[in-house]
C-alpha cells in the first residue's frame, strides 16, 4: 500500500537532494484582499491535493500563474513566497500574465481549443492564430521561470496538463541537464479528431521534449502513440510505449490519478459532516425520502443537461417517486468568459425551471439546483445522504468525484451511476455504467439504484472502496516519481558544463528582465 509516509521516504531517499520543480497553471495558494486585509485561500483542486505530499516532502518549487489580486504583495523580489503559510515546506514561484496573455493562452487556445478538442463532446473547438501566439509566448515565459529556478543544475521538472504542450521542448533545448515529465489530466483524442488542430506538428514536437509523458488510462496512451505515428517523422514503439524523435526518446505510460481515500473517509465521517447532514435534511424538506446527487463544475463536458432530462424521464415512468424524490445538482460556475459556458449555464437553468414547473406539487420540486461552491464538509455530507450519485460526464480523463463519493461511504451504502466514458469506469466496474448521451439509460440506472437491495448495494460499494483505497493518490505520485528516477542526468559536458558537480553560484535574474525577451 502506498501511503503519504511511503511517498515521503521515496522522495527523501531516492531524489538525493536534486531540485524538484512543478509547473501548473493553477497555484496551490492564492493571496486575496478581504477589505484591507490580505487572506490566503487554498482553492479546491484535485491536482493540488495530489501534488501536496510531493511538494511537502521534496521542499521543491511550484511555478504557477499568480492570479490573486494580492499575489504581488506576498512575493519577494524574485516573485517567490514560502507555503503553506502556517508551516512553510516549499516555494511558490509566481508568473505574471497580462490580461491579453490570459485571454489568449488560457481562455482561448487552452479552453476554447484544446479542451473541447480532447473531450470530444461535439462542442466545436475554436482556433485563432492570435491565441496560438499567446500560448507560445506564455509557454516561453514559464520556461524562463523554470530555467531560472533550476539555475543550470540537475533538476526534476514535473509539468501539469494541456496548458504547457510546448514547455518540455523549450526546457530540454535550453538546458539538457533536466529530467522532464508531464501528466495530461484530460483525455487524448484519437488521431482523426486531433487532425483538426492547426498547429499539430509543433504541439506534438513540444510534448516529445518530455522524458516521461503520463495519461490516465492505457487507451489515451495508445491514442497518443497513433497520433504521433500518423503525424510526425518519428519511431513509435507500441510494445515498449516509447517514441523516438531526433535521437531523443519519450516514454509514454498510464498513471490513473486518485484521492487520499483514508483522509477523505475520515473527513466525511467527522462530527462536522454529521452536523452538515442535519442542515442538508432541513434544506431538502420532510417529504424527501430518496436523494440523488450530482456535484461538479458547470462544464459542458459533465453531461448536466442530459442528467436533468433523465430526472424528468424517471418521474414520467416511475409515478411512485413523485413528491418523494429530490435530485440535488451542485454546479459551480466556471470559465464564464467562454461563450460555450455561458450558453450552458442558460440551458441548465432553463431545464431546471421547466422540469420543476412540470412536476411541482404542494411545495415539492424534484430538482434542487445550487449554482454555488460547497465546502468539502458539505459535499461529503451530501454524499452520505444520497442513495445514488450520478457522474455522467460525456468524456473525462478520470473524474475524482466518483472516487470521492465511494470514499465517503464508510457505511457501505449508496450506488454510483457512472459514465462509460470516464477513466474511473475502468477502475470501478461495480458502478452502474451508462451512456451519458442517453437520458433514458441514466433514468433506468436511477430506477435500478432506487430499487437495489441493501445487500447488493453493500457488496458493490465494498469492492469499489477497496479499489479506491489501494489505488490512492500516493500510488499515482509514487509511480510517476519512480518512472522519473529511472532516467539518468547527462554528464556535465552535455549540459553546457553545468552538471551535477558544478560548483558555480547562480544568481537568479529578476522576472522583468527574463520576460523582456518574450
Amino acid at each position: 500500500m502506498w501511503t503519504r509516509d511511503a511517498l515521503r521516504d521515496l522522495i527523501r531517499t531516492k531524489m538525493q537532494g536534486v531540485k524538484f520543480i512543478v509547473v501548473a497553471n493553477r497555484e496551490p495558494f492564492i493571496h486575496r484582499y478581504d477589505g484591507d486585509r490580505i487572506v490566503v485561500q487554498k482553492p479546491a483542486s484535485g491536482m493540488a491535493t495530489a501534488l501536496d505530499p510531493i511538494m511537502d516532502a521534496s521542499g521543491g518549487t511550484w511555478i504557477a500563474h499568480g492570479s490573486g489580486d494580492a499575489d504581488r504583495e506576498a512575493v519577494d523580489e524574485f516573485d517567490r513566497v514560502r507555503v503553506p503559510p502556517d508551516d512553510p515546506t516549499y516555494t511558490l514561484r509566481r508568473v505574471w500574465l497580462t490580461k491579453e496573455e490570459e485571454k489568449g493562452f488560457y481562455y482561448g487556445l487552452a479552453n476554447e481549443g484544446l479542451w473541447p478538442l480532447c473531450h470530444v463532446t461535439f462542442t466545436p473547438p475554436v482556433f485563432r492564430p492570435t491565441d496560438w501566439d499567446m500560448y507560445r509566448a506564455v509557454n516561453r515565459k514559464f520556461a524562463d521561470a523554470v530555467l531560472a529556478e533550476a539555475a543550470g543544475e540537475p533538476a526534476f521538472v514535473f509539468i501539469q496538463d494541456y496548458h504547457f504542450c510546448l514547455l518540455p521542448r523549450l526546457l530540454k533545448e535550453a538546458n539538457a541537464n533536466l529530467i522532464v515529465a508531464q501528466f495530461w489530466h484530460i483525455p487524448w483524442p484519437n488521431r482523426e479528431v486531433f487532425r483538426v488542430f492547426p498547429w499539430q506538428e509543433e504541439l506534438l514536437h513540444g510534448l516529445l521534449g518530455n522524458d516521461l509523458l503520463g495519461f490516465h488510462i492505457r487507451h489515451h496512451c495508445l491514442n497518443f502513440l497513433e497520433t504521433v505515428d500518423r503525424t510526425l517523422e518519428a519511431k513509435v514503439d507500441t510494445e515498449r510505449f516509447e517514441i523516438t524523435r531526433g535521437g531523443r526518446a519519450t516514454t509514454v505510460r498510464p498513471f490513473p490519478i486518485s484521492i487520499d481515500a483514508d483522509e477523505h473517509a475520515a473527513h466525511a465521517n467527522s462530527p462536522a459532516a454529521d452536523e452538515a447532514m442535519v442542515r442538508w435534511k432541513r434544506r431538502l424538506g420532510k417529504r424527501t425520502e430518496l436523494v440523488g446527487v450530482g456535484i461538479e463544475r458547470l462544464d459542458y463536458t459533465k453531461g448536466i443537461p442530459q442528467r436533468l432530462l433523465a430526472v424528468d424521464h424517471l418521474l414520467d415512468t416511475t409515478p411512485d417517486l413523485r413528491g418523494k424524490f429530490k435530485f440535488v445538482q451542485v454546479a459551480v460556475p466556471s470559465r464564464s468568459q467562454v461563450p460555450a459556458y455561458s450558453r450552458l449555464e442558460d440551458e441548465v437553468e432553463g431545464l431546471v425551471a421547466d422540469i420543476n414547473y412540470k412536476w411541482r406539487d404542494r411545495g415539492w420540486e424534484p430538482i434542487l439546483f445550487l449554482k454555488e461552491h460547497q465546502g468539502p464538509t458539505d459535499m461529503a455530507a451530501l454524499h452520505r445522504l444520497a442513495r445514488f450519485c450520478v457522474v455522467s460526464s460525456l468524456h473525462d480523463g478520470m473524474n475524482l468525484v466518483a472516487k470521492e463519493f465511494v470514499a465517503s461511504r464508510a457505511d457501505d451504502d449508496g450506488v454510483l451511476i457512472l459514465s462509460r466514458f470516464t477513466g474511473a469506469a475502468r477502475e470501478l466496474p461495480d458502478a452502474l455504467l451508462v451512456n451519458p448521451f442517453a437520458p433514458h439509460e441514466i433514468a433506468d440506472a436511477m430506477k435500478q439504484a432506487a430499487d437495489m437491495p441493501a445487500d447488493e448495494r453493500a457488496k458493490r460499494m465494498r469492492r469499489m472502496r477497496q479499489q479506491v483505497a489501494e489505488n490512492n493518490v500516493y500510488r499515482w505520485a509514487g509511480k510517476i516519481l519512480s518512472g522519473l528516477l529511472k532516467f539518468d542526468f547527462p554528464e556535465p559536458a552535455e549540459a553546457g558544463g553545468r552538471g551535477r558537480d558544478s560548483k558555480a553560484d547562480d544568481v537568479l535574474v529578476p522576472a522583468p528582465d527574463l520576460y523582456a525577451r518574450v
